[in-house]
């Protein structure tokens, strides 16, 4: 029955490097425009940016890894450039996780394609460090990358956008080292809480609106302490 269930989970995060200045010119569905401004305010954050996710719910505050480049370059350059404004958290399961970041979500006429959506392109997993082991755990708040089946994706590559936020840990342990964890909560874990907890469809699709009205970095934390 737990193993069920394990299979059962993991199934609600499947989507169907470089140094900063190569993988923030990757490409994207960005207006040029957008894609240079988001590109250049990228250059100006530190190694391990904070970011706020702004909710319908209240703000959940991140952190992004330094040793998880490919994403947090992605994540940054998506964010900056507006890519998440208004998109939903289009499926919770209350013991486990929330996920978003899918731009389908924008239109309710394809409501059924949602979870499907993102960029045109994935990205290289980077879950395990040199020695194998995994790199970070699912902790409470983690922020990691969704992505397609094993079958589909044998490499384990990310999804271009879609990515979700830890909410209970002890049902997370079996995807340490299965899909790249990219960053940390450091304030909110209580709105991931109230998130996880709306209630839902039977594709895990909450029955009321939860969207994100931006994700921007946090300038206060993300600027130079004075020695």
């Amino acid at each position: 029955m737990k193993k069920f269930v394990y299979v059962a989970l993991v199934l609600a995060l499947i989507v169907g490097c470089k140094n900063r200045s190569q993988s923030a010119q990757e490409a994207v569905n960005l207006e040029p425009q957008d894609s240079l401004a988001a590109l250049e305010a990228a250059k100006a954050l530190p190694e391990e940016p904070f970011f706020d996710i702004v909710t319908t719910m209240g703000t959940i505050r991140v952190k992004l890894y330094k040793d998880t480049p490919r994403h947090r370059d992605n994540f940054e350059k998506l964010a900056l450039s507006g890519y998440y404004d208004s998109l939903l958290f289009h499926r919770t399961i209350n013991g486990f996780m929330i996920q978003g970041g899918d731009p389908f979500t924008r239109d309710t006429s394809k409501v059924e394609q949602y979870g499907q959506g993102g960029p045109s392109y994935t990205i290289p997993a980077e879950m395990r460090d040199t020695l194998g082991a995994p790199l970070h755990r699912h902790k409470k708040g983690a922020l990691a990358a969704a992505r397609r089946g094993d079958l589909a994706n044998p490499f384990k590559e990310s999804s271009g956008s879609q990515f979700y936020l830890v909410q209970d840990p002890d049902n997370c342990t079996h995807l340490d080292g299965e899909y790249t964890v990219f960053g940390e909560t450091v304030a909110g874990l209580n709105v991931i809480d109230k998130i996880a907890a709306v209630p839902t469809d039977r594709y895990d699709r909450p029955l009321q609106d939860v969207r994100i009205i931006r994700i921007r970095p946090n300038n206060e934390l993300n600027s130079p302490k004075e020695q």
